[in-house]
């Protein structure tokens, strides 16, 4: 069968290898540039960062909804999140990694902090269309990695008022990244 722009997605549904081949092929160039901006300051970490989108892009397919956003829409937020994740990866194996002298400790830490920095940023440009309340939630769950039960001791809440902030704050999240043509992955 013949790939085409109107039956690619239902053939990567399919796991038609073929229709991966012509996203790679008709919006490779998407991914590409998005890894690449998001990557600036780690090129070294462009071709996973492509990798782990079309994967994403394989195994996601379901959640990508032609009435919401477009499939270029939708690719790029793919992109976005994948090149976050890499960062974090990376920053996560920078901290595991022992030091040989003092330069590279120094070397290490300011790229650590620039690094972080991004990092936050990014994640803060995306709570935006949060309420404080529930950013809060979302920065210690997601970002922190603190569980509901620590959450919601330290809020004064009950674990199910932090699980419906979730849920709420992710259909925000939803709407706002459709909205302003980012697509969606959560």
């Amino acid at each position: 069968m013949k790939i085409t722009e109107e039956n690619f997605i239902v053939q990567i549904q399919q796991k038609n290898e073929d229709a991966l081949g012509f996203v790679i092929q008709q919006y490779g160039w998407i991914i590409k540039t998005v890894a690449k901006k998001h990557l600036q300051q780690q090129p070294e970490l462009t071709d996973e960062c492509i990798n782990d989108v079309l994967l994403a892009v394989w195994q996601h397919i379901a959640s990508f909804d032609r009435s919401k956003s477009s499939f270029e829409n939708w690719l790029a937020g793919v992109s976005r999140y994948k090149a976050i994740d890499c960062k974090r990866k990376y920053l996560k194996r920078i901290k595991e990694e022992p030091l040989n002298t003092a330069e590279e400790t120094a070397d290490a830490t300011n790229s650590l902090r620039r690094l972080e920095e991004e990092i936050n940023e990014e994640m803060r440009e995306m709570l935006a269309c949060l309420n404080k309340q529930d950013r809060g939630i979302f920065e210690r769950m997601f970002w922190k990695g603190e569980s509901v039960k620590e959450i919601s001791a330290s809020m004064g809440m009950k674990e199910t008022a932090v699980y419906n902030h979730v849920s709420r704050g992710k259909k925000k999240l939803r709407k706002y990244l459709t909205e302003i043509g980012r697509g969606s992955s959560l």
